[in-house]
């Protein structure tokens, strides 16, 4: 599906660490922190050992405790959900915006205003059918910049701050994308990105929190590191932590590719760029489709819809018999087995989400595909659609 841009840099840059003696604490995480530190613009970069451990941070910064609420999407990677789960809140799903797929910015506003309003009778519209009406408040709502598509901050943000609320924003699909000419990351309270194979930047597995907030930054690398703050020894634990460090290796490689992330950006949307040339025009066929907000897509994965009357998995499952590798993208979170079990969710609940979850389709995707690689998807594409019936 995808396969990460590495150099023979990038190689040195790892070997170099190996051949040293800071496999973990050491200077590479410095830097790796200063170069998103200075790309973003904002005050704090600090790295952790994954975007779900960074998003886990962030909820723990916000104050979120057992039975509060956070406003967030069903269309997303799990880990944006169970972040919440891990603190014992109650993740409360507003559907999405049927051309973006992001969190629709309206409905986070009815919401907000019913959870916030202690009716329990406005509030159960909202609520997921079991675990309601522990009491809780609204803590956070925390969009998730679906696809390298940034969410709608400027309608987002003045709904925080009217219920006094945080916003935490899952950036971990867009490093280096623009909303409004002002990059991702640093429209929240706090951003966090991701580094797997498949991202934007890689380093191998990884993440980075950035903020502008002093006190949360400092509590954040103290719980990425067991809970020991300023002054605590190494015995010494201030607060109940974890250990989501970091490594130097991974570190070392984010600050080599660093050294050229427009370029990957750059390659990225060339091939996302040929990939709309080629399917723009195919019956049945929906290409991604930008914003007015988005001033710059950061090209993640490129993911089609399918037009209703074609069978979406019947066409996948040819696509892989061609050779293709291609995914569904992404699987609703509410009906994940786990969620209906706990939360009693069901089909229907947020139909733009099943919807979408239905006829998307992920297509082989990286910065080092070839012209000739992503016409001979494209190519494989049309010869496989499947139409029902």
């Amino acid at each position: 599906m995808s396969s990460p841009d590495i150099t023979a840099a990038d190689q040195q840059s790892v070997l170099q660490v190996i051949q040293s003696q800071y496999l973990s604490l050491g200077p590479k995480i410095s830097e790796f922190e200063k170069a998103i530190k200075d790309y973003i613009g904002c005050q704090h970069a600090i790295g952790v050992s994954s975007g779900t451990s960074g998003l886990h941070l962030c909820v723990r910064a916000a104050g979120i405790t057992q039975g509060d609420y956070v406003i967030t999407t069903p269309f997303s990677f799990v880990s944006s959900t169970n972040v919440i789960l891990f603190e014992q809140a109650t993740p409360v799903f507003v559907d999405v915006d049927p051309v973006s797929g992001n969190i629709d910015s309206q409905q986070v506003e009815l919401a907000a205003k019913a959870l916030s309003s202690g009716s329990s009778q406005d509030q159960k519209k909202w609520l997921p059918r079991r675990n309601m009406g522990q009491g809780g408040y609204l803590r956070a709502i925390l969009p998730v910049d679906v696809f390298g598509q940034p969410a709608d901050y400027d309608a987002l943000r003045p709904i925080a701050d009217c219920h006094k609320i945080a916003l935490i924003e899952d950036s971990c699909e867009s490093l280096g994308a623009l909303y409004n000419d002002r990059k991702t990351g640093k429209l929240g309270d706090y951003g966090v990105f991701a580094f797997y194979p498949n991202k934007q930047i890689t380093t191998a597995e990884g993440g980075m929190i950035v903020t502008d907030d002093d006190s949360a930054a400092e509590l954040m690398r103290s719980l990425r590191n067991q809970g020991r703050a300023p002054g605590d020894t190494w015995l010494q634990h201030t607060h109940l932590g974890y250990n989501y460090r970091l490594n130097e290796l991974s570190a070392a490689l984010g600050v080599s590719q660093m050294k050229r992330i427009e370029s990957l950006l750059e390659k990225r949307q060339n091939a996302a760029d040929r990939y709309n040339q080629n399917l723009r025009s195919v019956s049945g066929v929906e290409i991604p489709r930008l914003m007015p907000q988005t001033t710059r897509m950061s090209w993640f994965v490129y993911v089609i819809r399918l037009q209703p009357g074609i069978h979406r998995d019947q066409t996948a499952a040819r696509l892989e018999e061609e050779g293709i590798p291609v995914r569904p993208y992404f699987l609703p979170i509410h009906l994940q087995p786990y969620m209906v079990d706990r939360f009693g969710y069901r089909m229907g609940d947020y139909p733009i989400t099943e919807d979408l979850g239905k006829r998307s389709l992920a297509l082989p995707f990286s910065g080092i595909m070839t012209t000739d690689e992503v016409d001979l998807v494209c190519e494989k594409l049309v010869k496989c659609l499947t139409f029902e019936g």
